[in-house]
């Protein structure tokens, strides 16, 4: 099983880019009008569904690039955390049962990304090595 330690770091940033942009295109859906469901016309957003598709938008792009990825997890983490009780669990106890499922999945994703951190590829880890050494001849 060792063998596939060598792959955690790829991985890893291969779950953040997906779920990261996936999470964004929630927001663009939100706040931009873009990827519409077919047949739905655009819902009209309270302020609080803006704010949360702002979130999901920029947070989103944030935690798929891997740039402040600590703070963008830990927000994203508590929207979908107040998304699933405000509009979720009052139609039943079980995640299944209210359709929040996905917010519940979401939330502990990022609940988990922002305590591993933003992993060895990405932004962050870049910005912290710093420029790369000048080759010598």
């Amino acid at each position: 099983m060792h063998t596939l330690n060598r792959f955690a770091d790829p991985v890893y940033c291969i779950l953040r880019l997906l779920v990261g942009l996936m999470f964004a295109a929630h927001g663009a859906q939100k706040v931009l009008g873009w990827f519409p469901k077919p047949g739905q016309p655009p819902a009209a957003l309270d302020m609080l569904t803006t704010m949360g598709g702002w979130i999901e938008l920029i947070c989103g792009l944030l935690i798929a690039i891997g740039l402040l990825t600590r703070p963008a997890a830990f927000l994203a983490s508590g929207t979908m955390a107040v998304a699933y009780f405000m509009a979720h669990a009052g139609g039943g106890f079980f995640p299944i049962v209210n359709r929040g499922e996905l917010a519940v999945v979401y939330a502990w994703l990022f609940f988990f990304m922002f305590f591993y951190g933003p992993g060895r590829w990405s932004v962050d880890a870049m910005m912290q090595r710093g420029p790369a050494p000048a080759a010598s001849i």
